[in-house]
Order: structure tokens, then C-alpha cells, then sequence
């Protein structure tokens, strides 16, 4: 009888020295976006970040995140770079909201079948991502998994971590009656609602195999529309924080437009017996979604609870602010506008509390 034939990891479909290339090949892009309180580099079991001296009394905040099915049209379309800017947007965009600066950024990066290049790609988006919002790409996981996805497939997480002083904390509790909503302009869908997206494509006759679509909305491919990464709101509002600080700050809230829409984010720092009136005819849908809706015949009240609609970010300030918060955030290529306010409301249900009108 003859013996078995020895097995290796690489035969079971787990290939260490790619993974060890891969490392050596996103090494530079990762100590691109270092930071100063970074200590060590890449391949420690755990990331160093040195905080001292930094915070008078530090208030850490946490996210966490993902793309969604995005992802699922990027490996559709071959397109990996940006993929990892919608990453950490979706990650440092919302630890911003209570007013906190993201310090260092971990991601996770799953597949079957470790392809170098693929991963390089979606890695160096997630370090440009890092970079462009001020924020450490500390450390991360990349797991190759066989059996676990369909060939060329992989999966993304991403996981930061902020700092705010307790004096400058925003929770939502400074939101008063009477408080204008100030619109910050998204960059397209972001990273929310594409499994809807997707099917209106699929009405739309998209298919990847074949080309895609050839439609263009204002000499722009809808398909690049529709991957323009999310828009990265952090310097420009960690700028407007430090301009405008302290008890007095005319930044009382502030709200990432993500999964839910207009009418399920910003109630989320609107303090109970308070609600928001909404002006829809401030609501200018961009081209994309202009196309979305009457492609897939969506009615007003969904395209509101599922997308941005081109509002990507909203800031709660009094009306006799707007004028001094706007320039600077113009100056910055995000141009704001009033779209609502709040309003004295009870309810038990952001629906309750919302009214589009």
C-alpha cells in the first residue's frame, strides 16, 4: 500500500508567500497615510497608536463598516481603485458626526483566491482613502479563504477609530427649535442602496459581460456616475469645527446621509420631542438619480428613504449662522444649502417625525 501523498497549505488553496508579496507591495502606499502618533509599521500583532499629549480629556468614538453590494458592481466591472475610498468614507464620515477626528483605520480583505494585483488595487484605494481624510491606515487582515467565495469575488470591512475632546462633543443634545438644515453635496449614491440600483440596471438591460450600459447623464458614463467613490467630508469639516469651537459653537448637530436616507439620518440627532421639516422642492435630484427614478419608476417617498439624493452630509446650525459656515465650506468645493429645519414634533418613529413637503 502506498502512502498518502503529502498536502500542503497551497494545495488546500492558500497561498502564504502571495500573501507575503502582497504585503510587500502595499507597504509604501500604507506609510503614505501615516501619522505622526503611528508607532512601527505594518506586521506587528497589534497596530501601535500613541495618543498622549494630544487630548486634554479624549473621548475615543468607533465605527465600523462596509460598501454593500457597490461591491458587487465594482468586481463586475473590474473596477478596484476607489472601492477602498467608499471604505473608509463610510467608516471616517460617520465617526465626524459627533465631531471627532479619525486617528487610525484597520480594514479587512476576503477572498478565495488571492489575487495580487486585485488586492494591491482595492488596498491602495483603502491607504488613498487614509490619506486624503488625515487618518492612519494602521493594520489590517487579509484572509484567503477557499470554497468561501465564487472565483474573483471578495469582501471588504473596515474599522476606525476617533478622537474628540468632551467639551466639543456633538450628540445631538445642542439641536434646537428652529435650527436650520445646511446640505452638504454627495459625490453620486455613495455606498447605499445598490441592491436597488443594481435591479434598476438589470431593467435597464446591464450587463457586464456584454459592455454594460451606453448611456451618458451631462457627458458623464452612468456607470462611472454610479462608482464615483464617497465623497471624504472630514478636513473640510474638522476645519469648520476648529474655526467655530467651544459651548457657542454654531454646529449643533450634524448627520451622514447613509442607508435610510433623508428621512431616517438626520432625525438621528434631533433630541425626542423635536422633528424636521423637510422642503422637497429643495431636493434638485443630480442626474444619476434623475436617471434612477424614472428608470425604475421609484416614487418620491422611496428615492428619500433609500438614498443621499445628493445630499451626502447636513449640518444643524441657527439660521443667523449660515451665512459665516457656508463661505468656508464653498471655499472648500461643498457648496451648502438650506433644505429644512426642525421643528417642535413628538413621535415614536422617524416617520413620525419627518415630514417631506
Amino acid at each position: 500500500m502506498n502512502p498518502p501523498t503529502p498536502l500542503t497549505y497551497r494545495e488546500a488553496g492558500v497561498d502564504i508567500d502571495a500573501g507575503n508579496a502582497l504585503v510587500e507591495r502595499i507597504k509604501p502606499l500604507v506609510k503614505r497615510s501615516f501619522r505622526p502618533e503611528v508607532m512601527g509599521g505594518l506586521g506587528g500583532f497589534g497596530a501601535l497608536f500613541d495618543l498622549s499629549g494630544k487630548y486634554r480629556e479624549p473621548v475615543l468614538v468607533s465605527g465600523t463598516d462596509g460598501v454593500g453590494t457597490k461591491l458587487k458592481l465594482a468586481q463586475q466591472l473590474g473596477r478596484h481603485d476607489t472601492i477602498g475610498i467608499d471604505l473608509v468614507a463610510m467608516c471616517v464620515n460617520d465617526v465626524l458626526v459627533q465631531g471627532a477626528e479619525p486617528l487610525f483605520f484597520l480594514d479587512y480583505f476576503a477572498t478565495g483566491k488571492l489575487h495580487i494585483d486585485t488586492a494591491v488595487a482595492v488596498i491602495g484605494g483603502i491607504a488613498r482613502g487614509c490619506e486624503l481624510s488625515g487618518c492612519a491606515l494602521i493594520g489590517g487582515e487579509t484572509a484567503e479563504m477557499p470554497d468561501m467565495y465564487a472565483p474573483g469575488e471578495y469582501d471588504l470591512a473596515g474599522f476606525c477609530v476617533a478622537a474628540v475632546e468632551k467639551s466639543e462633543l456633538r450628540d445631538g443634545s445642542r439641536v434646537r427649535e428652529g435650527d436650520v438644515l445646511l446640505a452638504l453635496p454627495s459625490s453620486g449614491p455613495h455606498s447605499n442602496g445598490y441592491s436597488l440600483i443594481r435591479r434598476v440596471l438589470a431593467r435597464a438591460g446591464f450587463d457586464a459581460a456584454k459592455g454594460g450600459l451606453d448611456v451618458r447623464l451631462g457627458g458623464v458614463p452612468l456607470l462611472d456616475a454610479l462608482m464615483a467613490p464617497t465623497q471624504l467630508y472630514v478636513k473640510p469639516i474638522l476645519a469648520l469645527l476648529q474655526a467655530f469651537p467651544g459651548a457657542d459653537s454654531p454646529i449643533h448637530g450634524m448627520a451622514h446621509i447613509t442607508g435610510g436616507g433623508l428621512t431616517e439620518n438626520i432625525i438621528r440627532v434631533v433630541p425626542d420631542g423635536l422633528g424636521l421639516d423637510i422642503e422637497a422642492s429643495t431636493i434638485v435630484l443630480p442626474p444619476v438619480f434623475d436617471w434612477l427614478q424614472r428608470e425604475g419608476a421609484i416614487a418620491d417617498a422611496e428615492m428619500w428613504r433609500t438614498f443621499n439624493c445628493g445630499i451626502g452630509f447636513v449640518l444643524v446650525v441657527p439660521e443667523a449662522s449660515i451665512a459665516a459656515l457656508s463661505a468656508p465650506l464653498a471655499a472648500a468645493g461643498l457648496p451648502p444649502r438650506p433644505i429644512g429645519r426642525v421643528v417642535k414634533r413628538a413621535g415614536d418613529s422617524a416617520h413620525g417625525r419627518v415630514r417631506i413637503a
